[in-house]
């Protein structure tokens, strides 16, 4: 089993409130578990409102398909058309069990 894991750090300038952030945080999550079939939740900063952590994640029996998965869902959240830029990601492949 391979897991592949990323955090996605975002920042949103024209937010200005904690009910603005949830908006455009929750439409990404739901935009790349859709598109993906990834796990992705909001892991960190959750009381910042320009900022905002993704962890994102999936299963997999091959190292090279769950890296490509994470790369891709990384990706798609960066070019989204939505008030947020990555400023800086992760990502790792763990072999597990």
């Amino acid at each position: 089993m391979v897991i592949g894991v990323a955090r996605v750090v975002l920042y949103m300038p024209a937010c200005q409130s904690l009910k603005d952030k949830r908006q455009i945080v929750k439409s990404l999550i739901a935009q790349a578990q859709n598109h993906f079939q990834v796990a992705v939740a909001e892991v960190e900063c959750q009381d910042q409102w320009q900022v905002g952590v993704l962890g994102v994640s999936c299963v997999s029996t091959s190292a090279s398909h769950a890296d490509e998965v994470i790369a891709r869902a990384v990706n798609y959240i960066a070019t989204r058309k939505v008030d947020a830029q990555v400023l800086e990601y992760q990502t790792e492949v763990v072999h597990a069990l």
